[in-house]
């Protein structure tokens, strides 16, 4: 139906003894429309009655929503009506009539108080240029959901190392350390995506701890209940990365600084109305937990299976355990100079990480006496 403006003017120029082909022909308009509005006058009415079309998808009401409730999706659905009636229509009209009759989740703001809860999530950037190399770029997001202000920070990986990392730096940038850290069901934090009870990395865990804060993973499938990093996660796609001109990887990391700190965090935010940066400074000193007195050790923590040379393979190296543990599976963990290695909580063998690459590197007291040596 045309719009009320257009029907005024329609009546504005028939006032002035216009001619319906000539109001047709100075607003661009069907005859039939003019037609229609001047009889609507004439009648007396506001504005014309809107045209009702007719469906053919009509008769078939009851057979779409029962297929619907037996869970059929609107391309089954338009399959069977070809096939099973006969009926000649498009797939886009039977999905438009399937999606009306879905039920509409309707959702309530989450609101968290100052100092309480932050987000994080990873998003994909491309592929940029580092030392000769395309490599791809990630982009770590942590927005504090009182004030949206905003920690970004480009890496290279999803590791759990990495993950840490990124919390320790976004913590040290805010100055502080909030209660919850809300979080999708990522690999680096989340063990096993379940829906009530997510079980979280052990190194994540411990590090939360250190730093007096818990984490509270999404839901599956629930991306609204962490809308404000994903908001963020789309305004550094549609801010940053669409201005930037550059695809070296230097280059990437210095404009995401600049920007984060210039731009992100001072522009007014579109929902809350406020500059995060400004908002910010208000509350967070008093609200926020101070950081502790020392960083987290991060570890790098791994599994392998000891070969009947009774050594793991870790970073191109192969390190020695005791000879009792020859076909075990043992946990390493590392912190970039030296290497533990554990049966469950008993560490079995320590060593210095090695610069070089294929090498064995072994501790006499992990031989077995009675057994020569290979030569490998």
């Amino acid at each position: 139906m045309y719009q009320v403006a257009m029907y005024h003017t329609v009546k504005t120029l028939l006032s002035q003894g216009r001619s319906q082909r000539e109001i047709a022909r100075e607003l661009s308009l069907c005859r039939k429309t003019v037609g229609r509005i001047k009889k609507a006058l004439a009648e007396g009415l506001d504005r014309p009655a809107p045209q009702v079309r007719s469906k053919c998808l009509d008769a078939y009401a009851e057979l779409i929503a029962r297929y619907h409730e037996e869970g059929l999706s609107a391309l089954l659905i338009h399959q069977r009506l070809k096939r099973e009636q006969g009926l000649q229509v498009s797939y886009p009209s039977v999905a438009r009539w399937v999606e009306a009759l879905k039920q509409k989740e309707v959702y309530i703001p989450i609101h968290s108080p100052a100092g309480e809860e932050a987000q994080v999530d990873f998003g994909y950037l491309g592929k940029f240029l580092y030392h000769g190399k395309w490599v791809k770029a990630w982009i770590f997001c942590m927005v504090l959901s009182y004030s949206r202000y905003a920690y970004y920070q480009v890496v290279s990986n999803q590791k759990l190392a990495t993950f840490i990392a990124c919390h320790q730096r976004g913590f040290e940038y805010f100055g502080g350390v909030i209660r919850i850290v809300k979080l999708d069901n990522l690999k680096a934090g989340v063990i096993t995506p379940d829906f009530y009870q997510p079980r979280i990395q052990e190194q994540y865990a411990a590090f939360l701890a250190h730093y007096g804060c818990a984490a509270l993973p999404c839901k599956i499938r629930t991306p609204q209940h962490k809308g404000k990093v994903e908001s963020g996660i789309k305004y550094v796609k549609n801010n940053f990365l669409k201005d930037l001109r550059s695809r070296e990887w230097e280059q990437l990391v210095c404009a995401l600084k600049v920007w984060n700190e210039e731009v992100c965090n001072r522009r007014v935010h579109g929902t809350t109305r406020r500059i995060p940066a400004r908002y910010s400074c208000k509350w967070k000193k008093p609200l926020l937990r101070s950081l502790p007195a020392e960083r987290y050790p991060i570890m790098e923590i791994t599994y392998r299976k000891v070969s009947q040379l009774a050594h793991v393979s870790y970073q191109y190296n192969y390190y020695s355990v005791p000879y009792q543990y020859a076909g075990k599976q043992l946990r390493l963990e590392s912190n970039a100079t030296l290497l533990r290695i554990y049966d469950d909580r008993c560490c079995v063998a320590t060593h210095g990480l090695s610069g070089d690459m294929g090498c064995y590197i072994t501790q006499e007291m992990h031989k077995p006496l009675e057994k020569p040596s290979n030569d490998r």
